[in-house]
């Protein structure tokens, strides 16, 4: 099916290099999901670790329940190869 863009209201058909370029990066957008969902975990645990910053200052003794939850959140991400696995993680839960 032939992709259509407007120009000044009319709808005018791709040419054959509009299709390629088009077609090349739909192709590169799906190849980045990984990439991207990886991001996204590694965001998402980031800002659970600074909320829990504050128990590594060094005037502060951290509970090993602490300790295992900040570990078990830099875990997180090993072994999440794909797509499915990132947005299916499994939150720690904060003690």
């Amino acid at each position: 099916m032939a992709r259509h863009h407007l120009i000044n209201g009319i709808k005018v058909a791709f040419t054959a290099e509009e299709e390629t370029a088009w077609d090349n990066a739909e192709t590169a957008w799906g190849n980045g999901a990984l990439s991207r969902a990886q991001a996204n975990l590694r965001e998402k645990r980031n800002r659970k670790l600074a909320e829990t910053d504050f128990y590594a200052l060094s005037d502060v003794t951290m509970s090993d329940e602490m300790k295992k939850y900040r570990q078990d959140l830099r875990d997180l991400p090993d072994g999440k190869d794909t797509v499915e696995k990132c947005d299916n993680a499994t939150f720690p839960t904060k003690p």
